[in-house]
């Protein structure tokens, strides 16, 4: 899957830096990452027997910023996923206009597998290993799949040892050690600010439109819960437990209810489906909140939504992407759709530096601003290159970088 991931991010790239017009050298530059950690965390377990466990850090690019991106526990982080993530955030990062560059990290575990004195053990163990080369105008971690605001509060602690008290160094950290508020719905928030936007312009609102969404998470629970406030209309769910459909609507604050004490598949507001059907389900809008690669190009030719957004980190293969296209699907790429994440993490990081927290309403309402602003200047390349929303983001955020790149004296 990393290689794919990494594949698909290096010819999204490609295409945009010719519809740019980059010089070869320069491409070259902005295509190489900046540094690649591979360290190894051996610790003990509960037990008393050793376990070794190997970390990446991919540092991508700092031409506008120090470095901003996740850290994943899971059994298949690989360096080729890691360096196309890190890739990604760089671009992701120049979209919304924030001073960042890219970066993204991960550790090659199982987290459901370890306890929780064995995870901070091991989250202490990378940070050790790593502190001299992240912190806050170097690089800031914030938590991916896998990991949470406990995760960023051990690498805080961990960090502040070495370095005094730096709760700048991380984001997505607790409320207690400086979090912000509205961080844990952002991405989620973010989701439904850029669906409404691409919506409106095409003459649609939330509320008279159908929805099917997949996977349940932190993302799909909050975009579900949002589009349901908004009077969307939610036909089908799913989760790892399973997938429901009703064509009347899921009512999403009884199934919340419901999930306290149950499985999403077991919820009686909805018929139990297939959940491998979920994609082909009748409806306007199609978000897949989930793993990449959901989408491939044996499946997007039975996918009957309008608008595909795009939540999850790369869902939708290359393959798809042309069939899809041609079908006269309009996809909202991931590299914007899901950014609203990151961009509350600045915000936080803002909010550290002053040692002011913000409101929750102000937060929200500079969230709106960015991402309306963002998708403005998406269309705006769009209308340029005369390209789809995909490249539109994508050239939208590698001319940023070029453009530090080339006044920060790049040799060429």
């Amino acid at each position: 899957m990393g290689s794919i991931a990494l594949a698909t991010a290096t010819k999204n790239f490609r295409n945009a830096s010719r519809l740019l017009g980059l010089d070869k050298k320069l491409e070259m530059s902005l295509l190489t990452p900046l540094r690649e950690i591979k360290v190894e965390c051996t610790i003990p377990k509960d037990d008393g027997s050793l376990v070794s466990h190997i970390g990446f850090r991919v540092q991508h690019d700092n031409a506008r910023g120090p470095m901003k991106g996740g850290i994943r526990y899971h059994p298949k982080v690989d360096l080729d996923e890691v360096n196309a993530l890190a890739q990604l955030m760089t671009w992701k990062t120049a979209v919304m206009d924030l001073p960042y560059g890219g970066a993204k990290g991960g550790i090659g575990c199982t987290p459901k597998d370890l306890t929780l004195s064995e995870l901070e053990r091991l989250t202490r163990v990378f940070t050790q290993k790593l502190h001299d080369l992240i912190g806050t105008n170097i690089d800031i971690p914030a938590p991916d799949m896998g990991t949470n605001s406990q995760t960023m509060a051990w690498i805080f602690d961990e960090y502040s040892k070495f370095h005094g008290y730096s709760p700048t160094c991380v984001t997505g950290k607790p409320l207690e050690l400086g979090g912000s508020l509205g961080r844990d719905s952002a991405t989620g928030h973010g989701v439904v600010i850029s669906m409404e936007a691409l919506l409106n312009e095409h003459g649609k609102s939330i509320k008279d439109s159908t929805f099917v969404i997949q996977g349940y998470g932190n993302v799909g629970s909050w975009v579900a819960r949002l589009i349901y406030e908004k009077g969307g209309t939610i036909v089908a769910l799913s989760d790892v437990t399973g997938a429901i459909k009703n064509p009347n609507g899921i009512d999403i604050s009884e199934l919340d209810k419901h999930r306290k004490k149950g499985a999403l598949c077991y919820f009686n507001g909805g018929e139990r489906m297939i959940p491998d059907e979920l994609l082909f389900q009748q409806c306007d809008v199609l978000i897949p909140c989930a793993l990449g690669g959901v989408i491939n190009s044996e499946n997007a030719g039975d996918i009957k939504a309008k608008f595909i957004i795009e939540a999850a980190n790369h869902p939708t293969e290359p393959e798809a992407d042309d069939i899809l296209s041609e079908r006269g699907v309009i996809i909202l790429p991931d590299l914007y759709a899901n950014a609203g994440g990151v961009t509350v993490s600045y915000f936080e990081w803002v909010q550290n530096t002053q040692g002011f927290m913000w409101e929750e309403e102000m937060v929200n309402r500079y969230l709106i601003q960015y991402m309306k602003q963002a998708f403005k200047d998406i269309k705006a390349k769009c209308h340029t290159h005369n390209c789809s929303l995909r490249m539109g983001a994508f050239t939208l955020g590698v001319e940023r970088v070029a453009r530090a790149t080339l006044l920060r004296g790049w040799e060429a």
